[in-house]
């Protein structure tokens, strides 16, 4: 059973870390928003880092929650789940104060492939490949892996361009990038 200070320290953390980033985001910034005390903080998470870890722990639940209903939606049909998942994917960069991948973004201020965050974002990678696999299974293409690579380059991709670029145009780009690698190769 988690505390709601622990709640509230986390949901803190992940508005300000995804708004901010995590490094530029002290513990006393957190401490302060959640109106709590250094003590309480350090009862909940020993370290900064256990906390940027609980932030994308949540962010993996929403993720694949979102992912795994487009494709329970689709009920078997490989370019429906796609669809719905492109759809999710835009509309998630269409939101306010979207900055793209909180993954990306996490890797990106954690080098150390050691270290607990690069861990989780690795773990969670994974398991995007894996369920883009277990999706085009079906298919029955001749380099599933491969397919399942490249979906997740053009996921990666989108989260990105949908950041930098024209937010609109994300989730259709992803979409027509994995209708063209899932399409049968001569």
């Amino acid at each position: 059973m988690t505390s709601p200070v622990r709640e509230r320290l986390v949901e803190a953390a992940s508005e300000l870390f995804y708004a901010q980033g995590v490094r530029a985001v002290s513990a006393d910034k957190i401490i302060e928003r959640v109106g709590t005390t250094k003590v309480t903080f350090y009862r909940h998470f020993h370290t900064k880092d256990d906390l940027v870890v609980a932030y994308l722990q949540g962010q993996a639940a929403r993720e694949r929650e979102g992912v795994g209903g487009a494709i329970a939606r689709a009920g078997g049909d490989v370019d429906a789940a796609l669809r719905l998942i492109s759809e999710g994917l835009g509309a998630v960069a269409c939101s306010p104060g979207f900055r793209g991948c909180p993954f990306i973004n996490a890797a990106a201020e954690y080098p150390d492939a050691d270290s607990p965050v690069r861990r989780l974002v690795t773990e969670h990678r994974a398991w995007y490949r894996s369920t883009f696999e277990q999706l085009i299974a079906p298919l029955g293409l001749p380099d599933q892996a491969a397919v399942a690579d490249e979906l997740m380059l053009l996921r990666d991709g989108a989260m990105v361009a949908g950041y930098l670029g024209d937010p609109a145009a994300a989730g259709g780009s992803f979409l027509r990038g994995c209708q063209a690698v899932i399409r049968p190769r001569p």
